[in-house]
């Protein structure tokens, strides 16, 4: 099986064997060229890419079927025969002008468990916005596509809808009533959404030209969303409740266990929608690009030697480094325990990064009400001391990691290898990760929310007057 998984910047291919082994992976990275003002994905370019992959992946190992799993928040609209427009980067700003005429049409939290976000993080604006920068584009769209969908129509022609991708932060579906919300209805979109299909079902054929092989057909599986997919796979893989960290550019905490009534939008909490339709609790921080944000150009390894330096001496990085997490529109910074400003050695940045994404992460599992066992998959699970020190702050919580850090791409393939009627990770197992608990962390921890709430109120309560203003009452 040849799995695609699709970043906003990384792509990879990886091929897994019926065993659930990986065999080989491919590396490249998506082009987002400027066109006509703003930032859209060279798709030709990744295109040209899989198809070269996938020549050397069937020659080598005989691959005969493709998978395809990707971000969130970015959709495609499809004309007659092609892109009715290019496809566009979510992290585009919307125009004021726009964000007002949205905010007079989006959905209440109460009806789409999505709250209001920047820049296109939920993409109905930037479809109303892409309609709006040109009064033609309604016309001539006819479907309305989530990325995985677009690859799978790229690769094979067909077009399907698939509810994890639809239903993740898009203000265009209600989880609630397992329906399109009103926006697409109010926008005359309910008929440019083609049929759904689950994830990893067979919808289609690909017939590639493989030298030395001829003309190879394979078969063409219905793709998911990212963050879903690993909580596919870590479903099966741990039994009983848990809470999945997904980490990547974004860090996506899932507790299908938490009530929704719990979900707190200001806190960029939400309900994504599982593979199986089933609204899942989120709260979620842009932690991969933090942590190289707060990195900045010093060396990449994360010493225990220096996370307890920064720990004993009480130096911290406060949200937020990003937008989107439990702090909008608060600026990142460096302080001491008193919270004056700092300028952190180069060689600490790394350490301090991974106490700032363990920090976070730590917050994002009490905002979900997380008891159960806690799960890490991505990136940042290969910087060991992350969940390790996040395992030192849960002791009643098994904190677990995967058997490889590919946890995305192996929720894809046991989708599609469901299709096949196959289980290859059936007997997998997470392990459980030793704590790492330096002197005076929990206190550090509790220190960095104390400092990261006083900055949100000191910016959202107004200043108390001078005792000699003059009584304007």
């Amino acid at each position: 099986m040849a799995v695609f998984d699709f970043g906003k910047t990384n792509a990879k291919l990886l091929v897994f064997g019926a065993d659930g082994s990986i065999l080989a992976e491919r590396r490249t990275r998506a082009a987002w060229p400027v066109v006509d003002g703003v930032h859209v994905l060279d798709d030709a370019a990744l295109l040209d890419w899989m198809r070269e992959v996938l020549r050397e992946a069937v020659a080598s190992f005989d691959v005969n079927g493709i998978m395809i799993t990707t971000h969130g928040c970015t959709f495609a609209l499809l004309g007659e025969d092609a892109l009715a427009t290019p496809i566009l980067d979510y992290e585009e700003i919307v125009p004021a002008e726009v964000e007002a005429a949205f905010a007079r049409i989006r959905p209440p939290f109460s009806e789409t468990a999505t709250p209001a976000m920047e820049r296109g993080f939920a993409f109905g604006k930037h479809i109303v916005w892409q309609e709006m920068r040109d009064p033609t584009l309604a016309a001539r769209t006819r479907h309305i596509l989530t990325l995985p969908q677009f690859w799978v129509w790229r690769l094979c022609g067909a077009r399907v809808s698939e509810i994890s991708s639809l239903g993740c932060h898009t203000h265009l579906w209600s989880p609630y009533r397992d329906d399109f919300s009103s926006l697409v209805d109010r926008r005359g979109w309910r008929g440019k959404m083609p049929p759904f299909r689950e994830a990893g079902a067979i919808v289609g054929t690909m017939t590639l030209d493989v030298p030395g092989r001829g003309a190879v057909t394979l078969d063409v599986h219905n793709g998911v969303h990212d963050s879903n997919a690993s909580l596919s796979h870590y479903r099966r893989v741990v039994p009983g409740g848990m809470t999945m960290v997904s980490t990547g550019t974004w860090v996506i905490v899932m507790n299908p266990d938490c009530p929704l009534d719990a979900l707190v939008p200001e806190r960029d909490m939400l309900a994504n929608v599982s593979v199986r339709h089933e609204p899942v609790p989120t709260a979620r921080f842009m932690g991969g690009r933090e942590f190289d944000l707060i990195r900045g150009d010093g060396p990449a390894d994360v010493t225990e030697a220096r996370i307890a330096s920064l720990v004993a001496r009480g130096i911290f990085a406060l949200p937020s480094f990003a937008d989107g997490g439990p702090y909008p529109g608060q600026a990142g910074a460096f302080v001491d325990d008193a919270g004056r400003s700092v300028v952190p050695a180069p060689d600490e940045r790394a350490a301090l990064a991974a106490l700032y994404v363990a920090a976070m992460t730590d917050l994002t599992l009490d905002l979900l009400r997380s008891t159960d066992a806690v799960v890490f998959d991505g990136g940042l699970a290969k910087v060991g001391a992350i969940p390790r020190l996040v395992a030192a702050l849960r002791p009643a919580q098994a904190v677990l990691v995967g058997r490889n850090p590919e946890g995305t791409a192996c929720g894809a393939a046991g989708l599609a290898y469901a299709a096949l009627g196959l289980d290859p990770f059936r007997d997998e197992r997470a392990a459980r990760v030793a704590p790492f608990d330096p002197p005076g962390w929990r206190e550090y921890v509790t220190r960095w929310r104390h400092l990261a709430d006083q900055r949100t109120r000191s910016r959202t309560e107004p200043a108390a007057p001078a005792p000699d203003a003059p009584n304007k009452g």
